[in-house]
């Protein structure tokens, strides 16, 4: 078993603590612990594909920010600028919807295809094998 494997059996405290030992013994070794675990996505949160909390709260800010900006004194393009915000936000739902339905797609056809490789395999195992070794005869 390698060591990646064992600290991970331990959990981020095992790997934070690697890496300030890493820092504390030579700082570029820390850093190396650091740039590693940023790379590999092993602290969980930082290579998470699925819009989390994080990004909610981010948009959710941003579109906040973009409504409390002070009018322009132009009402027509104070009007199409909360218009096009409107659209934008709406569009950005959409899109994120339809990267859900994608990723549920993906996950479905993997899915899928791990079932059918493991009936297959069992197939394979459940046809009799010639003595000889050679290909067995079709019957019937």
């Amino acid at each position: 078993m390698d060591i990646a494997a064992k600290l991970d059996e331990h959990g981020k405290i095992a790997w934070i603590g690697v890496m300030v030992l890493g820092f504390i013994v030579f700082w570029p070794i820390g850093l190396a612990i650091l740039a590693y675990l940023i790379w590999s996505g092993r602290m969980g949160c930082w290579k998470d594909k699925s819009p989390g909390r994080w990004h909610g709260r981010r948009e959710k800010w941003w579109a906040r920010d973009m409504r409390r900006m002070p009018p322009s004194g132009n009402l027509a393009f104070d009007e199409y600028r909360m218009e096009t915000l409107r659209r934008l936000e709406e569009e950005q739902h959409e899109f994120m919807d339809f990267l859900e339905r994608l990723r549920q797609a993906k996950d479905k056809a993997e899915f899928d295809q791990f079932m059918a490789d493991r009936k297959r395999r069992a197939e394979d195992r459940d046809t009799p094998e010639a003595p000889d070794g050679a290909a067995p005869q079709p019957q019937g």
